[in-house]
């Protein structure tokens, strides 16, 4: 992708309002030889890990936004030149560029809390992951069900008699189960520290001929079950994986470089509310260096299950996360665009730029490459705890 079209995706990092909101990001400092958190403010981005030396200790704090907001730290640059430079291929690795903004959170996903996504996983399952039956039995699968489960409230006495129909008709799915019944499906997405931020590459297995990306809203909730903030999120995902077997989950989901994040949290404070988040609407992009572009977009008030619902699912009496975590709250999107031939619907290329971006949350890009390609992953929280404790911080 050429650089004048990096150059437009750089328009757009910041929300529509600017620096308006609290905005705080991670940023890699070459000369710290390690990470720092920082507020991203109108005159410049600013190193605040003198008060919190990691967002997982910002976003636990008991007033994240008074932090953030009052604490004045080292300018180190400006938001355009960090993020120019956190393009993968093009930036200097003598200066500083964007990590993702989240560290020693956990890093957990929802699965089918869109209908349309719901469809789409059953789809999956029915060609047992070979994209070139997906287009006939999408056709059939909707033709069956014969109800729009958009208006089914998953858990509902409704959603029950659905089930009970589908049952009878062998219409059933561990999908729809998930989808329409009362317990939201979450699993681990990746390793804390293990996500990418903005600019940096993303992940497929070599081995994946269907694959996608899967754009999404994600909660940053705090030790205590509080939403906190927000982000984007790219759950990278292989089609053909998952659909051979929903027991492949974690092989179609966890590679190198396949959780994307950023490219900042936006804490919720006045400007940013949680209902900003449930109308949050998102805009998806791909653009091939083959010339192929798609384009989508969709809105957060289509999900099925509300957010504080799935975050209270996930951090609870039975679940604990002393760190807090970083939830993607479920895709819009299941690309089926042709991209290679008629019927097969869409996969990724080496080289695909992919570009998230929502009002209140910026911007989200990404380049693809294959996971095995990608630099490897290498600073872990071990060494995290190390360069914080040799700067001071800990």
């Amino acid at each position: 992708m050429a650089g004048q079209a990096w150059e437009a995706i750089l328009e757009g990092v910041l929300p529509e309002d600017g620096c308006t909101g609290v905005l705080v990001a991670r940023v890699w400092r070459p000369e710290a030889a390690g990470p720092s958190v920082v507020a991203i403010r109108e005159d410049g981005v600013h190193d605040i890990s003198a008060a919190a030396a990691t967002t997982a200790t910002l976003t636990n704090a008991a007033d994240p936004v008074a932090i953030a907001r009052g604490t004045a730290g080292e300018k180190i640059s400006t938001w355009r030149e960090i993020a120019a430079n956190s393009v993968a291929g093009i930036n200097d690795p003598s200066k500083p560029h964007f990590l993702a903004p989240a560290d020693l959170q956990a890093v957990r996903a929802c699965g089918v809390t869109f209908v349309r996504s719901l469809l789409e996983r059953v789809i999956d399952e029915r060609t047992d992951g070979d994209p070139t039956r997906a287009e006939a039995i999408r056709g059939e699968l909707q033709a069956e069900i014969g109800v729009d489960l958009s208006e089914v409230v998953p858990g509902s006495d409704e959603a029950a008699k659905v089930k009970t129909a589908l049952v009878e008709a062998g219409m059933w799915s561990q999908y729809l189960e998930v989808g329409i019944g009362p317990d939201v499906e979450v699993f681990t997405k990746a390793q804390p520290m293990s996500a990418v931020g903005f600019g940096a590459e993303i992940g497929i297995h070599p081995d994946s001929v269907w694959n996608n990306p899967e754009p999404e809203v994600a909660l940053v909730i705090n030790a205590k079950g509080g939403i906190v903030g927000a982000t984007l999120g790219n759950d990278v995902n292989l089609r053909d994986v998952e659909g051979r077997s929903a027991l492949l989950l974690g092989r179609a989901k966890d590679n190198n470089a396949s959780a994307a994040l950023g490219p900042f949290i936006r804490l919720v404070d006045e400007t940013f509310t949680l209902d900003d988040i449930r109308s949050a609407e998102v805009a998806l992009a791909v653009e091939g260096t083959d010339g192929f572009r798609l384009e989508d977009g969709s809105a957060m008030t289509e999900i099925s299950r509300d957010i504080e619902d799935i975050a209270g699912q996930t951090l609870n009496a039975d679940h604990q996360y002393p760190d807090g975590l970083v939830l993607y709250t479920g895709t819009m999107f299941t690309p089926n665009q042709d991209r290679d031939g008629p019927g097969q619907g869409f996969t990724h290329r080496v080289g695909d730029v992919v570009t998230i971006a929502s009002p209140k949350l910026g911007t989200l890009a990404n380049t693809v490459n294959h996971s095995r390609a990608i630099v490897p992953w290498t600073f872990g929280a071990a060494a995290l705890m190390a360069n914080l404790a040799k700067r001071g911080l800990l």
